[in-house]
Parts: C-alpha cells; structure tokens; sequence
C-alpha cells in the first residue's frame, strides 16, 4: 500500500496559488456585479414614480374644470384644461433624509396642494419607503404652452453627491407631450 502512495503527486505551491488568484479575481467580478446590480434595482424606482408623476400630471390636465353653478337648459360653460400647479414642497423637504438611507413619507406630505396645485392636484404620493426625494414644478400651468418637470434626487452610497432624474413636458395644442427618456446626472451616485 506505501508503494502505490510514493508515486502519486500532490498539488505544487504553484498550482495551489493559481487557482486562490483565479477565485479572487472572480469574487472581485461577482462583488462589482451584484453591487451595479442593487444600484440599478434602487434607481429604478426614480424611473417608475417619475412616469407615474408625468401620467399623473397628463391625467391632471385632462380632467376638465368648469364652472359648478347649474346650468339651465340651452346654457354653456367654458371647459377649463390646466396643468397642475408646483408642488410647494419636495418630498422629503431635504435631502439629508435621503442620504445613504432610506425615508418613509406620512400621507400628510404628499396631501399638500389642492384641486389645481401641488401632490393632492396630482394625486400622487408613495406608501412604501423611498431612496429619492421627488420634486414637481410647472411654468404657466395655464398656458396653451406650458410645461412641467417631474426631479428625483438620490445619493445612494451617502457621499453627499446626488444624483438626479428629470422628466420634462410641454403642451402642444392641448396635448401633453410628455418626454420619451427619462435624463439622468449621475445614475450611481
């Protein structure tokens, strides 16, 4: 039995020291993968409220304002189409509270506004916690040719860089064009 052991070999220090680099190289390659991985997972959300701020503000727009007194037979009133006006405050107010963590909003703050301005006119807000802080501005919400813009800002490794998504839309002969893209400063910050 000691003679068939004596002509086996064992693996070189050599070898031994290859396969530990090649592990580590592949663990460096999985850590940078995952970690893209969870960023795109986090600013993803950023992309979705910002589409759901913009169907929101189209929507808005679309809901005709008229007059509530009663009309008598034979009578007209004007239809009156506007955006949203700005939503006086960014959810949560400052960006401290997004840095590096978490928020979780209370209903109250996305309940600002009214009928023709602000969240509530929108009739937006999140339930769950958020990574972002959303922000909502109009220039002439009663203009045929107004517009808005619809901001996230995040920092998402705390670093106190935010990044930022933007949607922007114009009205265009009582349409909302709304921007196909959603632009971005700094996705990974």
């Amino acid at each position: 039995m000691l003679k068939r052991l004596k002509g086996k070999r064992g693996f070189t220090l050599v070898e031994l020291m290859i396969v530990v680099a090649i592990i580590g190289v592949l663990a460096a390659l999985a850590i940078y993968g995952v970690r893209k991985y969870v960023t795109n997972a986090k600013t993803a959300e950023a992309r979705q409220m910002l589409g759901r701020i913009s169907k929101d503000a189209a929507g808005a727009y679309a809901r005709e304002l008229m007059n509530g007194a009663v009309m008598t037979g034979g009578q007209a009133t004007a239809i009156s189409q506007r955006l949203c006006g700005d939503a006086s405050n960014a959810v949560p107010t400052a960006a401290a509270n997004i840095q590096g963590k978490k928020y979780q909003s209370a209903a109250s703050e996305w309940a600002i506004g009214d009928e023709t301005s602000g969240w509530k006119c929108l009739r937006f807000g999140i339930d769950g916690a958020q990574y972002f802080q959303y922000s909502y501005k109009t220039t002439n919400p009663t203009d045929p040719a107004g517009s808005f813009k619809a901001t996230a800002n995040g920092d998402l490794n705390g670093d106190g860089t935010l990044s930022t998504f933007e949607v922007q839309a114009q009205l265009e002969k009582g349409t909302v064009n709304i921007s196909p893209t959603v632009l971005e400063t700094l996705p990974d910050e």
